[in-house]
């Protein structure tokens, strides 16, 4: 009963509440009266396809070529960079194929002096070779005594010379070489009551096989002359060897 009584009323109520109220906009209702809960997330939706190519630049224009820099300055030097290590050592090579004989590797030598025995008889004959006898050096063995030859073994210059004592006769001697006179010396008696002395030399160049001696020119020129006193002698040595890269007055 009572609540039919406050009906008129609670309608009187929302008519004024009505009109005092502003005037709704179409189609808007305020939030206030239509506050939902959060929807349900949608699904993800699909990959979209590739884009078409696009369009290719304008080319640009050539540019003027630019001038040439100016050369720059020298570096420094870097520093010295470390030592590497040694390399692993090589293997052994072939062996090589023999070469030529070289040249003597010591300084060639010749040299003699010879001279007549005491009471050696001079040849007579001329043509024969002077014997000179008694050995004084002849290291080497180039001068033979039994023929009283030098035979050259070592090629090159060489300088020989004869020593004569004369007494109680003249002297003539050549010297040879290979059958050919060289040189000739002669000392003429004059009746002298001692022995003089008849001397000469001369450099000479042979090659082995080369043979030097001392040759009676005239038979009655045979002076040679030999005492404890006196000597005749012939000597010959080497100046200078031909043989190349020799050490012989290097």
């Amino acid at each position: 009963m009572t609540s039919l009584r406050l009906l008129p009323l609670l309608h009187s109520l929302l008519v004024l509440q009505i009109q005092l109220s502003s005037p709704l906009e179409d189609n808007k209702i305020p939030p206030s009266l239509c506050t939902g809960q959060p929807g349900i997330p949608g699904s993800p939706g699909a990959h979209g396809g590739p884009g078409q190519p696009g369009r290719d630049g304008r080319d640009g224009r050539d540019a003027a070529p630019g001038e040439k820099g100016q050369k720059g300055d020298r570096g420094d030097t870097g520093e010295t960079g470390v030592r590497g290590l040694t390399g692993d050592r090589g293997d052994t090579g072939e062996k090589g194929e023999r070469g030529q004989p070289g040249e003597c590797a010591v300084a060639p030598k010749s040299a003699f002096s010879a001279k007549l025995s005491e009471g050696h008889s001079s040849p007579l004959t001329v043509g024969d070779a002077v014997r000179f006898d008694k050995i004084m050096i002849n290291e080497q063995g180039d001068y033979s005594p039994e023929t009283g030859r030098f035979t050259c073994r070592v090629p090159g210059v060489y300088y020989f010379a004869v020593h004569a004592t004369v007494y109680r006769a003249s002297l003539q001697f050549d010297l040879m070489k290979n059958g050919h006179t060289v040189a000739s010396y002669f000392q003429f008696y004059g009746n002298w009551p001692k022995p003089a002395s008849l001397s000469g030399g001369s450099l000479l160049h042979l090659i082995p096989g080369d043979q030097v001696w001392v040759q009676m020119a005239l038979g009655e020129y045979h002076g040679f002359y030999s005492s404890t006193k006196t000597d005749s002698i012939f000597t010959g040595f080497l100046v200078y060897s031909d043989w190349k890269n020799s050490a012989v007055f290097a």
